[in-house]
């Protein structure tokens, strides 16, 4: 007589099923932890150059659908914590799921003076889908440099 495997007890195999259905559907992490899509862009770097300081930007736009144009108002800070100047930088088109490095001159700025740079506002935020807000409201501003950075 052949031998028998025993069965699995059904509140085992319910398990099992339930066990590997909820392993196919899990979420990714930013589904997970109720993380909203954003725009990341990090200050990534002051550099003295002729033409005063250059600022160099890593744009990422984690949104879903592309965005024909952005441009931010940033506001620079002496390290007094007094408003040096307001100026408008223009990161073009940002496509989904890109990221890009914008790097810009700003004249007769010496990269040393700055103590902090402050994205004030979105004067541009355009793209089919995307909300005239989405811009600043999305935004998730970090730094590498040794200069404050946030909105």
């Amino acid at each position: 007589m052949p031998s028998r495997l025993p069965c699995p007890r059904p509140s085992s195999l319910a398990g099992l099923v339930l066990a590997a259905g909820l392993q196919a559907t899990a979420l990714p992490a930013a589904a997970q932890d109720g993380a909203a899509p954003a725009i990341n862009l990090e200050l990534n770097g002051l550099q003295d150059s002729d033409k005063g300081c250059r600022i160099a930007f890593v744009v990422e736009n984690g949104l879903p659908r592309d965005i024909g144009k952005a441009a931010y108002e940033i506001a620079l800070f002496d390290k007094a914590g007094m408003v040096d100047r307001l100026l408008v930088l223009d990161f073009q088109d940002l496509p989904a799921a890109k990221t890009k490095v914008k790097r810009f001159d700003l004249a007769d700025a010496e990269c040393g003076a700055i103590g902090r740079v402050l994205v004030n506002d979105a004067s541009a935020c355009e793209g089919d889908g995307i909300a005239p807000g989405d811009c600043i409201a999305r935004l998730n501003a970090t730094t590498r440099s040794g200069v404050a950075f946030g909105k």
